[in-house]
């Protein structure tokens, strides 16, 4: 069997984290392996992939047969560009070097596009951030408001109330005084009569 280049999982369930190796075809899944060539994050956004470009083109060139996921992942890279541009240089299309000022340009491409992605999604963050936060807001401002009307309307309730208590302290005690003062009045007119 050739060699295959493949995805050997690690990490926990739910977070996975991959070595990108090149296999015996059959060995299993995350068993034995002839030499591992990077590794793949998925769990990022975008996802890293740190690969050792050279020597996965050196693997391709030997007939290693990356699997559906691995020969994505080594295109995303520009694994697989490389490898069809030396493919040119053995048949005399065109020089090494013409060859390498391809591949430079092609990366640079890339890394910008990639870098512009990441950008605009950070951006997108924010903006998302940002939204859910002024919507929070204005909610929490709703409640503040609410409850500050119902605090006011304690506050005047209980000012009437006291307003009502004072006003029948007040109409309780003038019965009073005015009995106070015809007593008073008694007893001077009382006097006056004595004295007379």
């Amino acid at each position: 069997m050739p060699a295959k280049i493949r995805l050997q999982r690690y990490g926990k369930k739910g977070n996975p984290f991959y070595h990108i190796v090149v296999a015996d075809g059959r060995a299993p899944r995350d068993g034995k392996f002839i030499e591992k060539i990077g590794t793949y994050n998925p769990m990022t956004k975008p996802a890293t992939i740190d690969i050792d470009i050279d020597v996965a083109v050196a693997w391709l060139g030997k007939g290693a047969q990356p699997t559906d996921t691995a020969r994505a992942i080594l295109s995303y890279k520009g694994v697989m560009y490389k490898n069809h541009l030396l493919g040119g240089v053995a048949k005399n299309a065109f020089t090494k070097e013409e060859a390498e000022k391809r591949f430079d340009a092609w990366t640079a491409e890339k890394e910008a596009k990639v870098s512009d992605a990441v950008n605009e999604t950070r951006e997108e963050t924010k903006k998302a951030k940002k939204d859910i936060f002024d919507a929070e807001s204005k909610i929490r401002q709703g409640r503040l408001d609410e409850i500050a009307k119902k605090r006011a309307d304690e506050i005047e309730a209980q000012v009437a109330a006291a307003k009502e208590a004072e006003a029948a302290k007040a109409a309780a005690e003038a019965p009073a005084a005015e009995e106070a003062k015809e007593e008073e009045a008694a007893p001077k007119e009382n006097k006056e009569a004595a004295a007379e």
